[in-house]
């Protein structure tokens, strides 16, 4: 009998979605109760010693401030009446005045509340300071500043008086001796219910005290015993309902658990879940099984789409993107190495201006100074602060740099950025490690599409200047324009055109010709940024890429081309010669929204400096622009 109303009341014999649901309900319902009693004992705990710090204490110490002023003032009196010095008299009188001033300031103190600042007027320093409430939650102290106020003001009043017939005696007025003692009567007479009433009051004030004091020892009495009793019978039936539950799940549970691991055994079709049919641990667990599943689904048909991929851009898009969506990591730079060029560039997301990177520039030139290059394997600012010095620590993040390891050596970097926490927060650790699950199943086909790429590139490259041909700019148009807008910034196009240059080839050879082009190439480079492009655009023709300037920042690039070129005596067999280059320029977006039109703009200014006279720069303006000319 007793096993079966155990069985009842602890839900065995239900499914086990409404065992957990009520299970939750029960425990839910106890936290409530537990919950609830510790806020209503809080909050009355906490009202009641409002009550007396804030409220009580600082009244009682105020009156009993206001009663020893006023007791003060008695002695005071007594000594007034016994003075035979004019000197001595009035500093007395001063001092009771200066008495009277203080209670004037504590009553004012308990009717509106404010600081009270009590001082020794014997010697002028302050003996305490504190603060009072504004009498909301006492009124019998603003009730008792009202009362005393009229007897401190007949007080002042009195005390005056009293001070001018003492003065009058001593210049031997006997006639007011008998009006003075008259008057200090009175005056004693309004101290005294003065002081009687300040008693009175803070004895009720050491009353409320005692009340407030006996309610907050019931309240936490009652809280004690209350919540001990609701801790003893929740923590009994937790337990009874614990292990209940625990017998009545372990069975199932260690069935799917062998299909598991009988699974893993074999071959697995990635494709084929297994279906949940609850929330329990059952349900769980299938659910973990096939979010396992669904992982390596996605990796291996990442990698079978990258493979099909037709650039490494792509590739590199494709990884970034599964950063961002699969791995859930937001701050993320791809770096790609090529150690025969001893270079390093980013290449996700597409950074055309390298102080947007995190790491020292003087990496994009000389990759050894890369530390994971360098060393080929991860480097985590988290396990040792400033562990990599090209980073810039006034960015104040933290990094994890990931090397791609291609063909035995760091054929690229992908670094991760987080703020000052570091990665080891908000479950960073786990999506590092899907991050790092991409990275190593893309290895094999960057390997596979650099080397592509490496024979592809030669037929983007003019043989005999080593620039860039017309080919690559028709290929990577689409990729540069939508950079710079995205951007937001400007490019400038220089059209280049040596002058005269079919008189170098009759007068001096191809040969000479030739030298001629690959000095001019190597003069136009010197003159423009390493993050410039200088392309052969076709004979003695050369177009150079501004990338990321300022309005009309072309202009003075193409002039000191040209003055570089002008100054510069190129060798031939038989001698020297100079030559001087005519140059056009327009700006992409500013002139025109269309990439290749920017380009004409340029070459139509370049058309426009040959015609007016050559070796000049000349800027496309909207007149030079006509369309049945050109």
């Amino acid at each position: 009998m007793f096993k079966k109303f155990i069985r009842i009341i602890t839900f065995v014999d239900l499914p086990i979605r409404k065992k957990f649901m009520l299970f939750s309900i029960g425990v839910l319902f106890w936290f409530i109760v537990m919950f609830v009693i510790s806020i209503s004992a809080n909050l009355d705990i906490d009202k009641k010693t409002n009550m007396i710090v804030k409220n009580i204490v600082p009244v009682d110490r105020t009156v009993q401030k206001i009663t020893r002023k006023l007791q003060s003032l008695s002695i005071d009196a007594v000594e007034i009446a016994n003075i035979n010095d004019y000197n001595e008299l009035d500093q007395k009188i001063t001092a009771s005045n200066a008495r009277i001033l203080d209670i004037k300031s504590f009553l004012t103190a308990l009717h509106l509340g404010g600081q009270v600042n009590d001082i020794n007027r014997e010697n002028g320093e302050l003996i305490e300071s504190f603060s009072v409430s504004a009498p909301r939650d006492l009124p019998a102290a603003a009730e008792y500043a009202e009362r005393l106020e009229p007897l401190v003001n007949n007080i002042s009043l009195n005390l005056q008086t009293v001070a001018d017939l003492k003065k009058d005696t001593l210049n031997k007025n006997a006639q007011n001796l008998a009006q003075l003692t008259e008057s200090l009567a009175g005056y004693m007479k309004i101290l005294a219910s003065a002081i009687s009433l300040s008693n009175t009051f803070s004895t009720s004030i050491s009353k409320s005290y005692l009340h407030n004091s006996d309610q907050i020892r019931y309240a936490t009495t009652f809280t004690f015993y209350t919540f001990t009793g609701v801790m003893v019978i929740a923590t009994v039936l937790l337990l009874v309902f614990t292990i209940s539950i625990t017998h009545a799940i372990e069975i199932p549970v260690k069935s799917i658990i062998g299909q598991i691991r009988s699974l893993g055994a074999g071959k697995v079709d990635l494709t084929n879940h297994i279906v949940v049919r609850s929330k329990d641990e059952i349900g769980v667990l299938s659910r973990d099984f096939n979010t396992l599943t669904e992982e390596i689904h996605e990796i291996v048909t990442f990698k079978k789409v990258i493979e099909e991929d037709y650039s490494l851009d792509d590739v590199y898009a494709r990884l970034g993107k599964a950063f961002h969506e699969k791995c859930g990591l937001d701050q993320f730079i791809i770096y790609e190495v090529w150690g025969s060029k001893n270079k390093m560039n980013p290449v996700y997301p597409i950074i055309l201006n390298e102080k947007e990177i995190y790491c020292n520039e003087e990496i994009l030139t000389n990759c050894e100074q890369c530390k994971v290059n360098k060393t080929g394997h991860t480097i985590a600012s988290d396990t040792y602060t400033e562990i990599c010095k090209q980073f810039k620590p006034e960015l104040q993040k933290k990094h994890l740099c990931i090397p791609m390891i291609i063909g035995g050596s760091t054929g690229g970097v992908v670094q991760f950025l987080f703020d000052e926490g570091g990665y080891s927060e908000n479950g960073n650790n786990k999506k590092l490690f899907r991050a790092e699950q991409y990275i190593k199943e893309s290895l094999s086909v960057i390997e596979a599409k650099r080397l592509t790429n490496t024979l592809r590139e030669s037929a983007l490259k003019d043989s005999l200047t080593g620039l860039y041909n017309r080919r690559f700019l028709q290929e990577y148009t689409e990729t540069l324009v939508a950079g710079v807008l995205r951007r937001g910034k400007n490019v400038g196009l220089i059209m280049c055109d040596l002058d005269f240059f079919k008189q170098v080839n009759d007068t001096h050879g191809h040969n000479v010709g030739d030298t001629i082009l690959k000095e001019t190439s190597d003069i136009i480079k010197k003159c423009v940024r390493s993050a410039d492009m200088v392309i052969r655009f076709g004979g003695e023709e050369f177009l150079v890429l501004l990338l990321e300037i300022k309005k009309d920042e072309a202009m003075k690039i193409a002039e000191k081309i040209r003055k570089a070129l002008a100054g510069t005596k190129l060798k031939t067999p038989d001698g020297t010669i100079t030559k001087t280059i005519s140059l056009g320029i327009s700006e992409f977006p500013h002139d025109t929204d269309s990439f290749w039109q920017s380009i004409k703009f340029a070459d139509v200014a370049l058309y426009k400096a040959k015609e007016t006279g050559r070796n000049k720069s000349v800027r496309f303006t909207e007149e030079m622009w006509a369309k049945d000319q050109f």
